[in-house]
């Protein structure tokens, strides 16, 4: 078996064995097989696909190729909780501190974000004192005592998905599912949780931009997870427009604790997808009878104040301190605050999250490069929904930046992000789709 043999395999459309995959990831982990020719085999899998069995086999022999992690000494159904990513989506940090409060265990390990997709790490790190870097051992010893605790991948956790997502990065195979789904459903096999809940986003802001490829690739995902014995729902959320108001790291930590202070309105887009979601979570933990019941939970727990409390706990675990997340509004100053007024009286009919999570990128608030440093401060904040009625005149939005460079780019990519017409265009769903609900 070389792998020329299966790359020459993969090229004519035929299945790879399971020994075939396993070949190949461990000679990627171990550096025998070059950049040129993982990018070959990539490149095939990108134009031919994968059978389920593939995908399966794919997936757990990478999730295989480094250390995995095991929560079986802590006490009860553990939970996971992944989103494809999008723009203004804090529904990690809202959901797993409601979820945790109704009584489910969750364990996450996250990542950061690249390109306009924000990472909840960065999120994090934007409160002074916060390290994510966190041992298994301080990871369990967290959730033992909070129920919730979200830290950073470990450097061996997947190694091989570390190394495919570099080469699909520069190769244009990244809109792959069955390397998406492989490279999720690994790191969510190696994380040890029981329950599986992911967010997959639909639309212009989303790494799927139609729903039909969005519904298969999470069939692939639930479908894989089990197959190898966990419990896993997918939920699929539009992200045609930003979920949130606040588009930023420090804001968007604003605005999990404003919601989790009770200040919203439960129809609220980011809230209601983060009780759908940590409704999902309270029921496969077995916390509910049914999902109908475990959302209402989620809902009480939500303004009671009990889902901030975890929330707060779980960032002094992380090394915050409680006058710094009370004064949370220091850290979203920036020098300067540029308004975008609507030109026209009108219907807000789109803001395309694409445009919106772009600008904040401009901005400093992302990486365009893996070792790009982020300013935590800066972003963009809506001061209107889809569908809202505005004047001329009106304030659409907010940019708060430091560096002056990129400013006029930010400016036009927020203006043209927003679509005002003379007549209310038709709601787009929130939640397309459930599946394995």
């Amino acid at each position: 078996m070389t792998i020329l043999d299966i790359i020459i395999k993969k090229r004519d459309g035929y299945e790879l064995s399971k020994e075939e995959i396993d070949f190949f990831i461990k000679g990627l982990v171990n550096g025998e097989i070059p950049d040129y020719q993982v990018s070959a085999l990539l490149m095939a899998i990108y134009f031919n696909g994968m059978t389920d069995d593939e995908i399966t086999n794919l997936t757990i022999s990478m999730a295989d190729s480094g250390e995995k992690v095991d929560l079986s000494d802590i006490e009860g159904i553990k939970a996971d909780k992944h989103s494809t990513g999008g723009v203004g989506d804090t529904t990690t940090l809202i959901a797993a501190p409601i979820a945790a409060s109704c009584g489910a265990i969750i364990a996450k390990m996250s990542g950061r974000g690249l390109s306009f997709s924000g990472g909840t790490l960065d999120k994090l790190e934007s409160l002074p004192g916060v390290s994510i870097s966190k041992s298994i051992d301080e990871l369990k010893n967290i959730v033992r005592s909070n129920g919730v605790c979200v830290v950073g991948q470990t450097k061996n956790l997947v190694p091989a998905d570390k190394l495919l997502y570099s080469l699909r990065d520069v190769t244009g195979t990244v809109d792959s599912i069955p390397l998406i789904a492989s490279s999720v459903m690994s790191k969510k096999l190696a994380s040890g949780a029981d329950v599986i809940v992911i967010d997959v986003k639909v639309g212009n802001g989303a790494f799927m931009s139609d729903v039909s490829k969005a519904e298969k690739l999470a069939q692939t995902m639930v479908s894989i997870g089990r197959n190898n014995g966990k419990k896993v729902v997918a939920v699929l959320s539009d992200m045609n427009s930003p979920l949130g108001k606040n588009i930023g790291n420090a804001l968007e930590v604003k605005e999990a604790l404003d919601v989790l202070s009770g200040k919203v309105d439960v129809s609220d887009r980011l809230v209601y997808v983060s009780l759908v979601i940590a409704g999902y979570i309270i029921f496969l933990s077995g916390n509910a009878k049914c999902f109908d019941e475990a959302f209402d939970m989620a809902k009480n727990a939500l303004f009671s104040g009990k889902a901030l409390e975890k929330f707060e706990n779980m960032l002094m675990y992380l090394g915050a301190d409680k006058k710094d997340i009370d004064n949370i509004d220091n850290f979203i100053k920036t020098e300067n605050t540029l308004e975008i007024k609507a030109e026209k009286t009108g219907y807000v009919n789109a803001i395309y999250a694409k445009n919106i999570g772009i600008a904040s990128l401009k901005l400093g608030a992302g990486r365009e490069k893996k070792d790009d440093n982020i300013d935590h401060a800066v972003g963009i904040v809506l001061n209107c929904r889809v569908g809202d009625k505005v004047n001329k005149g009106d304030t659409l939005a907010f940019i708060n930046y430091n560096n002056k460079e990129n400013i006029r780019i930010a400016e036009e990519l927020v203006k043209t992000a927003m679509i005002i017409e003379d007549d209310r265009a038709e709601d787009i769903p929130l939640i397309y789709k459930i599946i394995g609900g």
